[in-house]
């Protein structure tokens, strides 16, 4: 287990480092690349569906642990690139709120789907935060250091998903398994309180 979560780690860190190649000192990539980081880390909508997306990989082991963080980066850059284009996609917003309560009701619930199975709600629910990010870019930010920002923020946050599942679960089996129906519960509600407009 350990040495699929540091497989997934790695994986993740590669994913980002190309991204962040685009970079560069000029003001406009400077201030894509800061503002894409922010984008995702200043939405508690973006953070409680990321941090699931960790957390779920995590309780699914394996190649999840890589598979479905990977998965959400790169089509939520997909994603990215529709809203940067202007390319219109409906009920975004609903898209988030719902990956929120889905994903933490996956979580709360511990259910082991199959790899690809996961893979594919994840990867739906990455477009619709994606989408989010690219539409709402700065006009003075660079593009490709935009995306490289969401892009690196979004692997942290999925990074610090799957670390909180590596606590919960070094607590023991019983109390793992409360804490992370605890936790999956949470964001469910929390979930729920967005889509429904009271958060």
């Amino acid at each position: 287990m350990r040495q699929s979560l540091k497989s997934g780690l790695l994986a993740l860190i590669a994913a980002a480092v190309p991204a962040a190649a685009y970079a560069h000192p000029a003001i406009g990539e400077a201030a894509g690349l800061s503002h894409g980081f922010a984008h995702p880390m200043t939405g508690l909508d973006h953070i409680l569906a990321m941090v699931m997306v960790g957390v779920l990989a995590f309780q699914l082991g394996g190649r999840a642990t890589w598979l479905l963080p990977a998965t959400f980066v790169l089509v939520m850059a997909a994603g990215g690139a529709l809203g940067m284009a202007g390319i219109n996609l409906p009920f975004v917003e609903l898209g988030i709120a719902l990956s929120v309560v889905v994903l933490g009701a996956v979580v709360a619930l511990n259910i082991k789907a199959p790899v690809a199975a996961a893979m594919a709600v994840v990867g739906f629910f990455a477009i619709f935060h994606g989408h989010a990010h690219g539409s709402e870019m700065p006009e003075n930010a660079a593009g490709l250091a935009y995306a490289a920002g969401f892009m690196m923020a979004t692997a942290l946050l999925h990074i610090a998903g799957l670390g909180l599942g590596f606590a919960i679960g070094r607590g023991g089996e019983r109390t793992g398994f409360l804490a992370t129906r605890i936790a999956g519960g949470l964001a469910t509600i929390a979930g729920v309180g967005i889509l429904t407009g009271l958060i």
